[in-house]
């Protein structure tokens, strides 16, 4: 395919009419953090970057392992072994070669938080452990970075919004515990969580109304979507 970065390039024809013309400049402005490229991040950042998004930072400290293989749809068996960011970097750059898309090979903690997602203007928490999801909380209120957090254990999943003094943070509505080991999982369910994560960015970026302050489960099993609303003024930290 001839290379045609313009937002009128027929790569996006199928969605211009969506978003339209100032929709997908907006998204070619946009820089957005992808934490986590397991199941959720590998869904994620692949449509983020289809989309058009103009720089997508993807972050993940972790190589790839065989347990991996069964929803974790950026990798192979060739890729077992190798850093997942790296890996990651290499199949998306050839998905869209007019977005810049800059691999950090690290876990992020609370005391490199800010040097690894910097000036974004949404982050995408695509992890597996709270205490991690917490750190990205903290450190999007204290920059007024939203944050679209999602996760996924056996067949259900959720996903919630949150937009710094406009809803309340995850530290607030969030279970404090943290599970060791990993979690049983279908794949299906991932991508379920991951394609409604990446539709939430994606409209949001192009200037498009979103809900927040709804914590959304999501039953794979039954097929059931079900929406709890979450008071912003039940937050302690805004």
């Amino acid at each position: 395919m001839e290379k045609d970065c313009s937002v009128k390039s027929r790569r996006y024809s199928r969605q211009l009419s969506l978003l339209g013309v100032e929709g997908q400049n907006r998204l070619d402005s946009s820089r957005v953090a992808v934490v986590g490229l397991g199941g959720l991040g590998s869904i994620v950042s692949q449509y983020l970057v289809a989309a058009g998004v103009g720089h997508v930072k993807i972050i993940d400290g972790d190589v790839v392992e065989p347990s991996n293989l069964n929803r974790q749809v950026l990798y192979d068996e060739e890729s077992i072994g190798l850093p997942k960011a790296y890996v990651a970097a290499w199949k998306l750059r050839s998905l869209n070669s007019c977005t810049r898309v800059e691999p950090v090979y690290a876990w992020v903690r609370e005391d490199n938080v800010e040097s690894i997602i910097g000036d974004v203007d949404l982050i995408v928490d695509c992890l597996d452990n709270w205490e991690t999801r917490l750190i990205l909380s903290r450190y999007a209120r204290s920059r007024r970075i939203p944050l679209i957090h999602g996760a996924v254990e056996s067949y259900y999943g959720q996903l919630y919004f949150y937009i710094p003094g406009e809803s309340a943070c995850l530290e607030c509505i969030a279970p404090r515990a943290s599970r060791k080991g990993g979690v049983s999982v279908i794949g299906p369910s991932v991508g379920v969580v991951a394609s409604l994560e990446a539709s939430l960015a994606i409209l949001y970026l192009a200037g498009r109304e979103v809900a927040t302050n709804e914590l959304v489960i999501i039953d794979s099993r039954s097929l059931s979507i079900d929406k709890i609303k979450i008071d912003n003024k039940s937050c302690r930290c805004s």
